[in-house]
């Protein structure tokens, strides 16, 4: 579910120029469909989408470059809202 509505984020937002051959594991950064901006419009979905804060020192590409990457995150994001008080 995550990675579906991150995936029709990405297609919607940026120039993917074959979204059918859009990768799970495909660098989002290094292939050109997003730029330093494009991560912080990025942020932006996140943010509003899931309801939680991404931090300064998670803006990493092991957290954001790709939508296995992008799943993750938000999944352990969610996970740990859930367990904080």
């Amino acid at each position: 579910m995550i990675k579906s509505r991150v995936r029709e984020f990405i297609v919607s937002n940026f120039y993917v120029p074959d979204p059918d051959g859009l990768g799970d594991a495909q660098s989002l950064l290094d292939s050109g469909i997003m730029d330093s901006t494009g991560v912080f419009d990025l942020i932006a979905f996140l943010e509003s989408t899931y309801g939680f804060k991404v931090r300064d020192e998670e803006m990493l590409p092991d957290n954001l470059d790709s939508l296995d990457h992008i799943a993750s995150y938000v999944a352990r994001k969610q996970s740990a809202a859930s367990v904080t008080p």
